[in-house]
């Protein structure tokens, strides 16, 4: 079979070999990390904070560190204040020429920005490590605490600090040393690592109570196709002919060709929809420290009701544009295809050409965006049609196409590796596409 020859030619490269294997050691640490408990904390007396992550929010936040946020672990934060952080600092770089600058330096540039990035992980570690332990307080009953006081708040945020700068750091040797880029391995494998356990829940109720193994059977069809479509959404790309002058320096001839720039229908990728559930989290926070009762902050602190998933799909589309605005930026576009003597056939070079990559922007950024806040907003669906909240995580959202981006990258890499030593690739028609739209080199 092919799928068998694949697997041997992979394990015959010595270096992808030795790539994978490492892969697979640092996710191995890093999930042994989940059942690390801070210490002063009875693990036995965790049940009441595994059932307040069992859905909603929390539930998002437990499935993102890979179940350690409901095992009071020092892993429990997980990589997204790392994230968080990487979000602002690309956002100062729309504000602050300094960092736009630096974002424009090449390799020098990208370290210092990734230093800032640490420096900003541990500011919002050290805000939140209180946080975190002010919820366990308030979750747990008081003989879960073996310690108290100062010196248990102090000693536990400085290990949740570093449980995710440990983190952080084995996400760098993946990155480094192994497969795939390894913050998003990372949380992925935290995703995938609750799938099974909600997939043997669903199918107890589904034998258990209405429906059966048809409505069961019916759920996995919905899946796959929801799944089908997110991997279009990731990969689909409209491609713009550019028509290079012929031009000659020296003995050589350079140009006289015509190539394609993919415009990506989903430019922003995950993004907006980070950015809309954290906004929509204030009504959650604002009910939890205020024991507000009102009709609005009821609405928007369920998850699952019309309001909320309405909002929450107006405000990914709105993010959409916005995040696809300042990563694509089409005045620069214009100019390197100036500088290099290409042009667009039909089109002028200079403003003309700004507004046509612009308007074709506009154009295929609508239904990608309409597309994702349909993604956004699946899972809610699916509780309504009777799905349990655990598995119906899996079909949209934040974790769906987190989990398509990172697969596909890493299966891309998987592929080069093999391309470039002569094997055949991992798909017998076509090459694997990553998050970027490119097809991979050789």
């Amino acid at each position: 079979m092919r799928f068998i020859q694949t697997i041997k030619n992979i394990f015959k490269i010595e270096d992808l070999r030795a790539r994978l294997l490492y892969t697979f050691g640092i996710v191995l640490i890093y999930r042994l990390g989940k059942y690390i408990t801070l210490p002063g904390i009875d693990p036995s007396q965790l049940t009441n904070l595994k059932t307040q992550t069992a859905t909603g929010i929390m539930g998002l936040l437990d499935m993102f560190s890979g179940g350690a946020f409901s095992q009071a672990s020092v892993f429990a934060l997980g990589v997204m204040p790392y994230i968080s952080a990487s979000i602002v600092v690309q956002l100062l770089g729309i504000v602050f020429p300094y960092f736009q600058k630096l974002q424009k330096e090449g390799e020098s540039g990208r370290r210092k920005l990734n230093q800032y990035t640490r420096y900003l992980t541990v500011v919002i570690l050290i805000l939140q490590g209180p946080t975190y332990l002010y919820n366990l307080t308030r979750t747990l009953p008081a003989t879960a605490f073996v310690l108290h006081g100062t010196f248990f708040t102090v000693s536990s945020v400085i290990m949740l600090t570093a449980g995710t700068i440990f983190v952080m750091w084995l996400g760098e040797k993946i990155t480094d040393k192994g497969i795939g880029n390894g913050i998003s391995l990372i949380i992925m494998i935290g995703i995938v690592a609750r799938m099974p356990a909600n997939f043997i829940f669903e199918l107890g109720s589904r034998i258990n109570g209405a429906g059966g193994l048809i409505a069961l059977i019916v759920e996995i069809i919905f899946l796959f196709v929801v799944i089908l479509g997110t991997i279009l959404l990731v990969q689909g790309t409209r491609r713009v002919p550019v028509q290079y002058a012929r031009r000659i320096v020296g003995n050589k001839q350079y140009g006289g060709v015509r190539q394609y720039i993919p415009l990506k229908v989903n430019a922003a990728g995950v993004m907006p929809i980070i950015f809309a559930q954290a906004i929509m989290m204030l009504p959650i926070i604002i009910a939890g420290y205020s024991n507000s009762s009102s009709r609005f902050v009821i609405a928007f602190s369920n998850m699952y009701g019309f309001w909320y998933n309405l909002v929450t799909g107006f405000l990914i589309i709105v993010f959409t544009y916005f995040y696809t605005a300042i990563t694509i930026n089409p005045v620069q576009m214009a100019e390197d295809m100036k500088k290099n003597g290409g042009f667009i056939p039909g089109i002028k070079p200079g403003r003309k050409t700004v507004e046509f990559i612009d308007q074709i922007m506009s154009r295929i950024t609508l239904p990608g965006s309409i597309f994702l806040a349909i993604i956004a907003v699946l899972p809610s669906i699916a509780v309504k049609a009777g799905v349990s909240s655990n598995f119906a995580q899996f079909y949209g959202g934040t974790s769906l196409l987190i989990l398509v981006g990172v697969v596909l990258d890493t299966l891309q890499q998987i592929e080069s590796h093999l391309l470039m030593r002569h094997y055949d690739g991992l798909m017998k028609s076509g090459r694997v596409k990553g998050r970027t739209g490119a097809v991979t080199a050789y």
